[in-house]
């Protein structure tokens, strides 16, 4: 998996909040933190001491162009 100079950030001092799509039961869940350099990061709600996946701001506007333009499956 490729580096994007994240190893460094402490997660438990991120402001993670909950997805806007996530469900209400809380058996689909997952959280977002927006990163100081644009970035964003994802986990499991269930499982926050998991696997955390990281984008950086290029990464997070060409998912966010993706998503507005439907070309996402």
């Amino acid at each position: 998996m490729e580096d994007k100079g994240y190893g460094h950030i402490n997660q438990s001092e991120l402001a993670w909040r909950k997805g806007s799509r996530s469900s209400g039961s809380g058996s689909d869940c997952v959280e977002v933190a927006d990163l100081p350099d644009g970035g964003f990061a994802l986990r499991d709600s269930k499982d926050p001491n998991g696997s955390t996946l990281f984008f950086t701001p290029s990464e997070r506007a060409a998912f966010v162009a993706g998503v507005r333009e439907e070309h996402l499956p």
